[in-house]
């Protein structure tokens, strides 16, 4: 940030006199996470306001880099890349034209039960959906059966881990719906085409990656995790703006 503000016309164009130092930078991070959380709901609730999310929420979990010299960052494996990286992860819920509506900042890409549980309280806050989409990594009983309480129908994909009696289904909710309803049936057709809208949360993840997710360079864990919101917070502000001047929410640049 600090070397990107040393172009003229960057620092110019922020109402700023001079380029600011890196201890200004590191200050304003600091102060500037004692209120991204807010920023970031406030934006999120602007979002919805303009009818910019869907009946569709979808969660996941990204890597986030980090550099060399950040000591709170680790050494984690990101299965997909199937490669190790250093630095964080995000779990992030999206909807909508590529819309971050919750999110968490995490030690490792992979998010704990306890993180994606509260991941998702906090999506249900702003509204609730019909469908909510997740990989194997969200086959959890306690997540299934809270968003079956709540009215939403979620949809992962059935992981037998290490059972000696794998079950004969594709999604777990098929098993929770047979368990806990006599009157509930859901076709599989319909399952297999909502769960194909998953992708639209990795078009969100790599949306937000190019408004800065993807490298933090900021030192610290508190620093690395503002300016991770910061860059979800980037992302709103692109898409609402774009609907505010009649263009397409999901374009990545105004």
């Amino acid at each position: 940030m600090t070397r990107e503000l040393k172009h003229n016309l960057v620092w110019y164009y922020c109402g700023l006199d001079k380029p600011p130092s890196r201890d200004t930078i590191d200050r304003f991070l600091t102060d500037l996470e004692h209120v991204i959380d807010d920023i970031f709901d406030r934006l999120v609730k602007q979002a919805a306001a303009c009818g910019l999310l869907d009946s569709t929420y979808s969660i996941d979990s990204t890597h986030i880099e980090a550099i060399q010299y950040n000591d709170a960052a680790s050494w984690n494996y990101d299965p997909t890349a199937e490669e190790y990286y250093y630095g964080f992860g995000c779990t992030i819920v999206s909807t909508g034209a590529k819309i971050p509506i919750a999110a968490e900042f995490t030690q490792a890409k992979q998010a704990d039960q306890e993180t994606a549980m509260r991941v998702i309280r906090d999506a249900l806050t702003v509204d609730t959906p019909i469908w909510m989409l997740g990989d194997s990594a969200y086959d959890i009983l306690d997540w299934h059966d809270h968003l079956l309480a709540a009215g939403v129908v979620p949809i992962a994909p059935y992981n037998p881990r290490n059972t000696d009696d794998p079950k004969d289904i594709e999604y777990r909710v098929e098993d929770r719906i047979t368990e806990h309803s006599e009157d509930v049936q859901l076709k599989q057709s319909i399952l297999d085409e909502t769960y194909n809208k998953r992708t639209g949360v990795e078009r969100t993840n790599d949306a937000v990656k190019d408004c800065g997710l993807g490298h933090v360079r900021a030192r610290g864990r508190v620093h690395a995790r503002t300016e991770v919101f910061l860059a979800l917070c980037l992302r709103l502000a692109v898409a609402i703006t774009n609907y505010e001047r009649g263009n397409n929410p999901g374009c990545e640049k105004l």
